[in-house]
């Protein structure tokens, strides 16, 4: 099964939400309040995971997938939203697209260290360019996907982020 838009879903009726995979699973949660500006929702035990993809329909389908796991997830748009909005230092992990308008993911990575944030990437793809995926693994990710990618695959490369 793969992860795309379509995968996930809401059911309607006071606030909650059903999210779900094209395997079947899920998991029903309360969504809370979006911090102002985000898209993502707060959960008060879960490190902050950082989703920096300009896709809406993917950003948004990320975080939720993101968000049913207990983390605290939030979308940005751009890079340039990302560095702007002061989430870096609270980030846990950043899931970032490579190829955006404006700064790309891997200039992104680039410049979180040269500022000295050493918080783990995932860099996630749809471009099948010679050489990608070693200039991603060069600047540093920590774990690197093409889409369309099954959600067991990212919710992998995030455990393995956090845990090392």
């Amino acid at each position: 099964s793969t992860f795309s838009p379509e995968s996930s879903g809401r059911a309607g009726g006071s606030g909650l939400t059903l999210a779900y995979d094209t395997r079947g699973a899920s998991v029903l949660r309360r969504f809370l309040q979006p911090a102002a500006g985000s898209e993502g929702f707060r959960v008060a035990s879960g490190p902050l995971i950082s989703i920096v993809d300009d896709d809406e329909s993917l950003r948004r389908a990320i975080v939720r997938l993101i968000g049913s796991l207990g983390y605290d997830a939030r979308g940005f748009a751009s890079a340039e939203e990302f560095v702007e909005s002061g989430a870096i230092s609270a980030s846990a992990c950043v899931i970032l697209d490579v190829q955006m308008p404006g700064m790309s993911g891997i200039e992104l990575k680039q410049l979180l260290v040269q500022r000295g944030h050493l918080v783990p990437v995932i860099m996630i793809t749809a471009r099948h360019e010679p050489g990608l995926e070693e200039r991603a693994h060069a600047a540093g990710v920590a774990c690197f996907l093409r889409k369309p990618f099954a959600p067991t695959a990212l919710i992998d490369c995030v455990e393995r982020a956090l845990t090392g």
